[in-house]
This record gives C-alpha cells, structure tokens and sequence, in this order.
C-alpha cells in the first residue's frame, strides 16, 4: 500500500491529463473538501457491480479467503446440512455456494443488487448447484415468518443504511423471518479498531491496466467512515468517482441493537482479518466483529384455508413449577427448545389447529372450557401432573372423568409401566424373560442378593433414567451398598429400589406407532452405541447420558440395530403381545437388553414415550424416511383412528 500526501482525486487527474470526461469516461468531481456532502443515501444502489468485483478481488473473489470464513462461520454454529439457511445481503453468492458445495442442502441468498444476484445464479449454474437466489431489499424481506434456521450477514454488509433506524428494519425483519431458537451471525467491521486506524488516503493496482485511490475521513457525527474511490483506466481515464458511507459499530452497540429488537443470548466470536494475497487495502473488511444472538419468541400463528380442520389441544408439562427430574429442577433452554420444536413441527400439520395448555394451574378448568371446542386432546404431559411424574396417570384420568377424548395410553396403563416391578411381573406371567431382580425396600437392612455381580440399582418407580449413572453398576457386595446409599442421598429418592441383574449385551429399543392387532407400524429397531466411551465405564445408557453435556455419555449415539433375524422377531412378536396386554395406546417404546448369550430380556415399557425432536422413537422414524412432523403426524392419526374420528 502507498500513501500519498496530495489529493488522491488530483493524482487521478494528473495521470488523465484531463478533467474526468476524456474518451467518454466517468465524470471526476476533483478535490472535494466535505466528502461527507456528497454520499447519496442510496449510495448501494449503484456501487455493486462489475467494477466492485474487480476492485475487492482480493477479497471478495478469493476462493480459499472464502472457505476458511465458510469453515470458520459453520463451526460456531454447528450447523446441520437441513439447517435451512439464509445468506443476507449475499452479494455475488460466494458464501452461499461455498456453504452449497459443502453439503448443506438449504441455503439461500438474497442481494439488493442486480448485477451480484444474477452472477450468483449464472456461476451456480455453472458448477451444477441448485442454490437459490433472490434480489430483494434486507429491510423487509420476501419469505414468510419463522422460515430459517440461520441467517448470516457476511462479509460486512451491515450499516450501509443512512440512519440508525434503518439497521433496526434489518434485524427486526431478521428475527421475523427466523424461527423459534433461531440464529444470527453477524461478520461486522470492528468499528473501535476503524476509527482509530482507518487509512486516509491509499491507492492500489488492481491488475495491469487498473489502479484504485481512496479517501477516508470520519463523518461529522463520528458514526460513519465516509469513503471516496476513484478508479481510472490507464488509456481510457477516471471510470468511475464514488462515495459511500458505512456505519461503525461496536459489539457493545451491535448488542444494544440487537436487544432492541428482541434477540437474547449474545455471543462474541472474536474478531476476524482476512489472509489477502494482494496485501493491499482492506478498508472496512481490515478487522471485523463476529456476533451471534438467538431468536427465543413463540411460532407465528398460520393462516388456515377455510377447508375443514381438526382442533386439537396440546397439553404439556408446566414450564412454571419445579421438576425434580431435570438437573436444576427448572425447565432450561433445553426444554423451552424441545417445545418449539415440537410446536414448530405441528405447526407444519396443515389439517389441525392447535391449542397448548401448559398451566397446571388452571389446568382442570381449561380441560373443562374444552368441551365443545377440541375434537381430542394431545396427551404430551409426560413430565406428569404438576409436573411429578407420579402424577402422570393423573392428566388422562382428569380427561376421561370429564368425557374428552385423547391421545395415548390410558390412567391405568401409566400407573402399571411406572412400576418397574409390577411390569416384570406381568411380562414374566407372559413367559417373556426378565432379569434376574430384587427389590430393597426402605426399612431393608439386608443388601444380599440370590443373583450374581454385576448388578444394576434402579429406583423402581420413576422414568427418564432418574437415579440411574455410572455408579448404578455394582461389581461387589461394597459397590451395591454404595449404590443404593447415592440413590437414597444424592436424589432423595425413598422408595423402593430394584436391583437388577446386569446384561452386558446390546442394549435395544423397539418402538410402535398405532394400535394392534388392527393398524400399527413397529419402527426399526435401535441399539445404544457404546463405542465412544471410555473403557473404564460402565456401558449404560442413563441419566447422564440424558441430561449431563459435559459428560462422556453425552456422546452416545443410536444406530440401526444389527440382530439375528430370529431375535429380531422374538422382540416384535413380544413387543406387540406386551403393548396390547398392558393397553398401550397409540404408541409406546419398549427397552430391551441382550445378556451375554445373546437372549434379549426386557427391560421396562415406556407408553407416552418421549416425543421430543431428538429423542429414541424420532430416531427410530428417521431410519424409514419420517420426518419430526410426520412422527407427530403419524401419532395424531393413530389416535383419530382408535377414537373413530373421521379422516379430513
């Protein structure tokens, strides 16, 4: 870069040996005293086009600067490949078609100018990629509410806007368009470090034939760097004298805005300086700011066409009371999210609409204003009544005493499953094996056990693996006085406990969906990973594979169970004799075990199993095709057809 001590414009004239106009060439203003004066407000309408691509190449037409920000950018937030996301203020589409390349399948862009969006479509073509493009203004944006997962502003294509309140139109429509638990991430010139390190004069050649000079200064109010380029031609002259304006923002400001809006959980990622192969001036783009924030708001409501549809109220655990069953004993982000997600998938099922009740409060008179108004309720209250899982036979009971119909197993059938012991009891009636077990009551004083190590202690009366870890697993007598003492002390549990042989074989789920004999679907059956655990652990899959981030159990995936063909019977033939002896509804999940033969036991019966986004039956769906929504879906119509309500 060189600096020069003269007017950058009067050196262009110079090497013109004019006034700006020879060979029909772009008018030159010359020296200019206030560059301020001469910024238009739209000033981005006419700046982005062929002449930008070629004085930012550098930057902006540089393959390998473009995949490390891709990589960079896609790994602060850990993006999925059906993420769908949206490239704002995109310009030629590099990022989007880099982003396409890698494998993500749902990204967009979108650019105010012309030239840049129809070279985006002309070079996707080019390499054979569907990406999407759109031309269009960022302050009110042509896709309906809650579409995206993501929304990326790159590059620093934030302020270019005359005035504060412009920028809010972006990011208010930002938040509109993303959905609930959506991201932001914005690539920001770091305005601190411009304004006291802004270059005020600097020319560059940009190849053989052209040369680019700058000026800088500070706008009156200090908000703005002001910017004039003037780029000439060495036989055709001046082709062009612009001036434009961009807005400094720090990440203090940058967050203030974004609270202003309505987003939360601001992040700051450090800060960013392109690697140029030219080395010559990166103005704005020197250093910039990297921000995320999340979007936590309810889904906009759908409009419905006029078509008959089915009214159905969702009734949930409530988000207000404590739950002894989660770490903190409060609903976290994670269940906030957990909640949109399924409120996001329903909301896709065009044919309902729906209603959520989730104050246990004024539960009972809600259910009671229901009549007349629902055609079912959606039974998703698997934390239980007032949320104690006890309480769970409660929310069905209180439905079937005010005549409602509902989706899922029945009071009797959750008051059975939630006995561990009860359930063995019944499946052994049934001549289908069970584990070797032992339950130890409050007042016992006695740890014996007629069976051998290792041995397993389990609460028995609880779900979502409540008082089940690592130290559950006893290898000694010592081991097993231990584990029942963490139980009773370190989850204040005081009922009474089973003690269970351990199976050191594939630890399996089957699960179901509709109701036999008549019409139902067994889901493929899946088995615990243990193969990223530690060897020293005990392979389990317990609460703080559930509920723990930090922990190695966290990492346990499920995968596609591979099984003898007769064992894979023997699981669905027992499954479905067990799923109707016990009056599962509509769909139900059961956990199975192999001892070291090979000879699967079962473990429990999990009817109105977990329904959220990532949980065992979402997984099991997944492997035939089935969406998060068609899981969902598939469970509505299970109900409507046990109920005998007639299809839409």
């Amino acid at each position: 870069m060189q600096n020069t001590g003269n007017s950058l414009a009067e050196s262009a004239l110079r090497k013109r040996g004019g006034n700006g106009n020879g060979n029909g060439s772009s008018k030159c203003l010359g020296s200019v005293a206030n560059m301020e004066e001469y910024v238009q407000p739209d000033w981005w309408r006419r700046i982005f086009n062929s002449l930008y691509i070629k004085t930012d190449a550098d930057l902006v037409d540089d393959s390998q600067i473009t995949s490390t920000e891709i990589g960079f950018f896609t790994s602060i937030l850990d993006l999925s490949p059906e993420d769908r996301v949206l490239d704002l203020c995109c310009g030629q589409g590099r990022h989007s078609l880099e982003m396409a390349r890698r494998g993500f399948m749902n990204v967009e862009g979108l650019d105010r100018s012309h030239y840049l969006i129809r070279k985006a479509r002309q070079d996707a073509r080019k390499i054979g990629l569907t990406t999407r493009f759109r031309e269009g203004d960022a302050r009110k944006l042509p896709y309906p509410s809650d579409t995206f997962d993501v929304v990326m502003i790159l590059g620093n294509s934030f302020g270019f806007f005359e005035t504060v309140q412009e920028d809010l139109k972006v990011l208010s429509e930002v938040f509109r368009v993303l959905k609930p638990w959506g991201r932001v991430l914005m690539d920001v010139a770091d305005g601190e470090y411009l304004k006291a390190n802004f270059d005020p004069r600097s020319w560059e050649w940009i190849d053989k034939d052209l040369f680019v000079c700058r000026e800088r200064s500070l706008s009156l109010d200090g908000q703005r760097i002001i910017s004039r380029e003037v780029v000439t031609h060495i036989k055709k002259g001046v082709i062009a004298d612009h001036f434009y304006a961009e807005r400094l923002y720090t990440p203090g400001s940058l967050e203030e805005l974004l609270k202003t809006v309505g987003f939360t959980d601001f992040a700051l990622h450090g800060s960013y300086s392109p690697d140029s192969r030219r080395n010559q001036d990166l103005g704005m783009m020197k250093r910039r700011i990297i921000l995320t924030a999340v979007v936590k708001k309810e889904w906009t409501p759908k409009k419905r066409s006029k078509k008959a549809i089915r009214n159905v109220a969702v009734v949930t655990g409530d988000p207000r009371k404590i739950d002894i069953l989660k770490p903190q004993n409060v609903f976290d982000d994670d269940d906030f999210y957990t909640l949109d997600q399924m409120k996001g998938a329903l909301r896709e099922l065009s044919d309902y609409r729906f209603y959520y009740l989730d104050n246990h409060d004024t539960l009972l008179n809600e259910m009671r204003n229901l009549k007349g108004k629902a055609d079912f309720v959606m039974n998703l209250c698997d934390e239980g009544f007032c949320n104690n899982a006890r309480y769970e036979l409660h929310v069905p009971a209180l439905l079937e005493v005010l005549g409602i119909p509902y989706s899922g197993a029945g009071p009797q059938c959750l008051g059975i499953c939630y006995d561990k012991s009860l359930t063995r009891g019944l499946a052994k009636e049934m001549d289908i094996p069970v584990p070797e077990a032992w339950l130890v009551k409050p007042e016992d004083t006695s740890s014996e056990i007629a069976f051998g190590f290792p041995a397993i202690v389990k609460p028995n009366f609880g779900d979502s693996s409540f008082g089940i870890t690592q130290k559950s697993i006893a290898n000694n007598a010592e081991d097993l006085v231990n584990a029942i003492t963490d139980i009773r002390e370190k989850f204040g549990y005081d009922k009474p406990v089973l003690v269970e042989e351990f199976l050191t074989g594939k630890d399996l789920t089957v699960g179901i969906i509709g109701n036999p004999p008549d019409s139902y679907m067994v889901l493929p059956i899946i088995e615990e990973d243990y193969s990223a655990l530690p060897p020293n652990l005990p392979r389990i899959c317990g609460y703080e594979a559930k509920w723990d981030p930090s922990s190695p159990y966290a990492r346990l995936q499920s995968i596609p169970a591979n099984l003898p063909e007769e064992t894979e019977k023997f699981l669905i033939a027992a499954s479905l004799r067990l799923f109707e002896r016990l009056e599962c509804r509509d769909y139900a999940r059961l956990d199975w075990r192999l001892n070291a033969e090979g000879i699967p036991k079962l473990l429990e019966v999990n009817p109105n199993p977990g329904w959220c986004w990532d949980g065992h039956l979402v997984k099991m769906a997944k492997l035939i095709g089935m969406s998060y929504k068609e899981t969902l879906g598939a469970i509505l119509h299970a109900a409507e057809q046990r109920l005998g309500l007639q299809p839409l």
